[in-house]
């Protein structure tokens, strides 16, 4: 299958050792910055036929790829995707998956239009931890559900915001929550039901004066189904990461996975006691070497079997939109000081320039 990058920053070696992890014909890496391509291009040792575009439209005309990742800065996502998608090429889109509710739902009816795939990369979907509690959850081991907390304790210093100048920007980035807490936002999301009834939120901006956005936020949440959940989020913790955790309470079951990006069981207790909770511990726990964890090479596998199998992926441009629409409702209602009820028919990060 022919693939393709746009964008090789920060994060495009992790989509660069999937697509090669699972065999991918790499045609392409496209980047504004020479040197950044240059970089990838070494590291993972590409092969001299593998193209260096500055245009992303004209890598595309050239080369025809099956498949693309889109691994610009956020708020360049919905543009290339659309473009990508007019063309009929199949997309992996980096978190997250546009900066506003118009823009994602631009992509969704685009790629059913061009019957596309889309899928956007929350990786940590396939981390083992978060596998094993999602069969928890399908089998109803929790009973009912009570409540669950995503909290994320990350550290990003001066700089980290200095090496791309649109990091923190509300027009290209948003703040901690949009950016770095997205992927356990998500999850949370995705575990205790998906649909939510209102949130309350806070933010504030208390540790970086030289970015727009927030670099804390915490949020409550009331899901339709009854069960509540709280969001914690900052890159205000000194002097490094900390840590990345997902709570479940339920009526039959307690879990908590942690480590830096949600890759350890650290709690596990069932009343039905199917498994041995330190079994369970033991088997489902990854050390990986950053935040970014291991599963960009299963979720590529799975977009890869989608496009053959002509089905969805696992995870789909909805939930990409899902995890943006609770962050921009916890912007909103942050900025507003009022209760958001879901779903949103309209917002974006733009909406909060000047908040700070």
């Amino acid at each position: 299958m022919k693939y393709a990058l746009i964008g090789c920053g920060r994060i495009s070696p992790n989509h660069i050792a999937a697509a090669q992890n699972n065999d991918l014909h790499i045609a392409a890496i496209c980047d504004i910055n020479p040197d950044c391509m240059k970089d990838k291009a070494l590291k993972f040792k590409l092969s001299d036929s593998v193209k260096q575009y500055s245009n992303y439209i004209e890598m595309l005309e050239q080369e025809q790829p099956e498949l693309v990742a889109i691994c610009t800065e956020s708020g360049k996502h919905a543009q290339v995707a659309l473009d990508c998608i007019e063309r009929g090429v199949n997309c992996i889109i980096e978190k997250p998956i546009a900066l506003s509710i118009k823009d994602a739902d631009a992509i969704i009816g685009a790629s059913v239009k061009e019957h596309v795939k889309v899928c956007a990369c929350h990786q940590n979907r396939f981390n083992k931890s978060v596998q094993i509690i999602r069969e928890a959850i399908d089998m109803n081991r929790f009973g009912r559900l009570f409540y669950g907390t995503a909290h994320i304790r990350w550290c990003r210093d001066h700089e980290y915001y200095d090496r791309a100048a649109w990091r923190g920007t509300w027009e290209q980035d948003g703040g901690a929550l949009m950016n770095q807490c997205i992927h356990n936002i998500d999850l949370l999301r995705w575990m205790m039901g998906g649909d939510i009834e209102e949130v309350v939120g806070m933010t504030d901006r208390m540790n970086h004066p030289y970015i727009e956005a927030e670099d804390l936020g915490i949020a409550l949440i009331k899901f339709r189904n009854g069960s509540y959940g709280i969001v914690e989020g900052t890159t205000n913790v000194y002097p490094k990461n900390l840590e990345e955790t997902l709570y479940i309470f339920g009526e039959k079951g307690t879990v908590k996975a942690g480590g830096q990006s949600v890759n350890i069981i650290e709690e596990w207790n069932f009343s039905d006691m199917l498994d041995d909770p330190e079994q369970v511990k033991a088997r489902f726990h990854e050390n990986p070497p950053s935040v970014y964890g291991y599963g960009h090479t299963p979720l590529y596998a799975d977009m890869i079997h989608a496009i053959q199998q002509d089905r969805q992926p696992y995870i789909t441009a909805m939930e990409g939109k899902k995890a943006l629409e609770l962050v921009l409702a916890i912007y909103k209602s942050a900025a507003e000081g009022v209760r958001i009820r879901l779903p949103l028919s309209e917002g974006s990060t733009s909406d909060f320039k000047g908040r700070f």
